[in-house]
């Protein structure tokens, strides 16, 4: 789909919109074994020579992280994270292991899991010592989508109408279902295994910026946040850059889905925003509602149903994803990524996205080594390995 992507977005062109960012987190496994291992330090070392500062670290040494620059154009957006994951791939390559691309880990470290020797990290390891340290971590890889919003008080109003819509995006991009080496029964067992600390879940309806920024230096205040850039809601205002963050989604090996889920939460932001410039008020949803949403959207995925925040009932979720896409084809539309983001749907909807995918990958011959090989992120084309035999 890349050729077709750029070709439409350039028979198309852009009439500005806003401009777009994402991180991403992966597993490093060992080479061999396709056990997840602790060498970020060495890949993030050789990583930055091709990198620089767009590869980092993340709290253990397990996992690794890459930050795009900001881009107008989906096209842009899709040669930044193929560099990245390339560049990121190589570095593993020579570190003897691989890029990984899931939200929990495949075969997991056993024992306990030591830290990345940062000063931030190690104040968190006090602050949080059932979260961060012994033998079970909460160690888990995510996609974070960043889009441009420099007005605070817009942007808080976006937070608000964001809330209903964000189940649909976590049920598209939920691709972690072991747990511990098993079959969780979740598609997204990222979002319960990441969601013990106590600050990650929905954001809160908030009236206005100064509401917002209260609430968090009262967070802060209690002791429950380490600092406010520890605040992990599912989307917020991001305390570095002029953005709005969407965090919930967990890492895909698949580009394509990762630009899909891009798409549509740029659209959303878009489309919503014409909302708040006309004074339309944001959806009163009630957080256990929305609660029980995120739950539904973690355990099903593509497959299945999801709860419809509108009307407080059960649906099929391919309706809540057409729903969704319907919303907002006038902003996919303008920016000439509407057919990609059909025809990337209908392919989803056919697999079952990532989550059936590793589950497929593990039934074919009951080895865990099939699904790191199909979310391995190669270091030459930044496409996975699926076709890489295990030994």
């Amino acid at each position: 789909m890349t050729s077709e992507l750029e070709n439409e977005l350039e028979r198309k062109g852009t009439p500005d919109p806003p401009t777009i960012g994402l991180e991403e987190e992966f597993f490093l496994a060992d080479r061999e074994t396709r056990a997840t291992v602790g060498r970020a330090p060495d890949v993030v070392k050789r990583a930055r020579q091709c990198l620089g500062d767009q590869a980092g670290f993340e709290l253990y040494p397990t996992i690794v992280e890459t930050r795009t620059r900001p881009v107008g154009t989906l096209a842009e957006l899709r040669q930044q994270l193929q560099w990245l994951r390339a560049g990121l791939g190589r570095a593993a390559a020579e570190a003897g292991c691989r890029v990984v691309a899931s939200g929990t880990e495949i075969i997991p470290v056993t024992g306990p899991q030591p830290i990345v020797d940062d000063p931030r990290y190690w104040q968190l390891a006090d602050r949080y010592p059932q979260f961060v340290g012994g033998d079970r971590s909460i160690a888990s890889c995510a996609c974070h989508i960043h889009i441009h919003a420099p007005d605070r008080e817009e942007a808080v109003e976006l937070l608000n109408h964001l809330r209903p819509w964000l189940p649909t995006l976590q049920a598209i991009a939920a691709n972690s279902p072991f747990r511990d080496g098993r079959d969780s029964g979740f598609a997204s067992w990222r979002s319960l295994h990441f969601g013990q600390w106590p600050h990650v879940g929905p954001t809160p309806l908030l009236r206005d910026t100064a509401a917002y920024d209260s609430l968090l230096d009262a967070l802060v205040e209690s002791g429950m946040l380490f600092d406010r850039r520890h605040l992990y809601w599912y989307a917020r205002l991001s305390e570095r850059w002029p953005t709005l963050e969407i965090r919930l989604p967990d890492i895909n090996a698949d580009l394509d889905t990762v630009l899909f889920v891009a798409c549509l939460a740029r659209a959303l932001v878009g489309v919503l925003l014409a909302d708040v410039r006309r004074g339309a008020p944001a959806p009163g949803i009630s957080d256990p509602l929305l609660r029980a949403a995120h739950w539904r959207a973690a355990r099903d995925g593509v497959r299945g149903s999801g709860l419809d925040l509108f009307t407080g009932r059960l649906r099929p979720f391919p309706d809540l994803a057409v729903r969704l896409i319907d919303r907002v084809a006038p902003a996919l539309e303008e920016t000439g990524a509407l057919h990609f983001v059909r025809h990337t749907w209908q392919r989803l909807h056919a697999s079952g996205g990532g989550a059936e995918e590793q589950r497929a990958a593990y039934r074919r011959r009951g080895d865990l080594r099939d699904v790191v090989d199909l979310l391995t992120v190669a270091g030459g084309s930044g496409e996975s390995e699926a076709d890489a035999p295990s030994p």
